[in-house]
């Protein structure tokens, strides 16, 4: 059996990873709440935009983990389709359960099942994401820890929605995705807890990419479109505001002249 390390980069990759992942929940709860406030093509950029950050956040907070992430006896390497595949998942699930809770008229039934249809999503992308690991051996997974992984994954997606459709102010948003950060980083580490491989050595040459080729560039691609992201909805007028200003604007029309 080889030796596992989740951490072989020390606690750098299990903190960047946890701060990614608040990251795209906070950014897509804010998203959210924008969205419930407008109609028409606002509502539905909005939710695009909020399933882009949620389904980005999961898909860099699990592959910055796996930076740290070895196996002693065996170099490692990613399948770059199956891997590329993995954060196509994570965008479909999330775009369909936040725009089910953005949609539908009966929220308790569009929480239940966009928190499930997610939460399997969310599992999907971790476990394709791990079907995209290269290694000379053997990989087997703890059925028991596997489906509490899902498991975990769907309260998790059940809460961010849910919080999407109940929180409103910056301070509740932030409280809620530091909880959900926390929730998607146990999934992360339950799934990968999960996992035991056989070491066979072998002097061959993986197939795919090393992580310092692929995933690191591309994770760090994602996390500046996150920050980018951030910094827009951030600088852009709420529905509130925008009311406040156009009611103080009719006001000043209103003064004679």
């Amino acid at each position: 059996m080889g030796h596992l390390d989740h951490a072989a980069l020390g606690w750098l990759t299990p903190t960047l990873s946890y701060v990614m992942a608040c990251i795209g929940a906070a950014l897509g709860l804010r998203c959210t709440v924008r969205a419930l406030g407008a109609t028409g093509r606002s509502r539905r950029n909005w939710l695009i935009t909020a399933a882009s950050a949620i389904g980005t956040g999961i898909w860099t907070m699990h592959f910055v983990a796996m930076l740290g992430f070895s196996v002693s006896g065996t170099d490692i390497r990613y399948d770059v389709p199956l891997t590329i595949a993995s954060l196509l998942v994570a965008m479909a699930v999330v775009s369909a359960g936040v725009f089910a809770v953005g949609y539908s008229r009966d929220r308790v039934r569009a929480l239940l099942l966009g928190g499930l249809t997610t939460g399997l999503g969310v599992a999907s992308m971790h476990y394709l994401g791990m079907a995209a690991v290269r290694l000379h051996g053997d990989v087997d997974y703890d059925p028991v820890l596997v489906g509490l992984s899902v498991l975990i994954a769907v309260v998790a997606a059940t809460a961010a929605l849910w919080a999407a459709l109940n929180i409103r102010s910056p301070v509740a948003v932030t409280i809620a995705s530091l909880i959900m950060g926390a929730a998607v980083s146990s999934m992360h580490y339950t799934g990968m807890f999960a996992v035991s491989v056989r070491v066979s050595p072998s002097g061959a040459v993986l197939p795919g990419a090393t992580a310092m080729q692929f995933i690191f560039p591309l994770a760090v691609g994602l996390g500046s479109y996150l920050f980018l992201t951030s910094a827009f909805v951030a600088l852009s007028p709420t529905t509130g505001e925008r009311e406040a200003s156009a009611s103080a604007q009719r006001a000043v029309e209103s003064i004679p002249s």
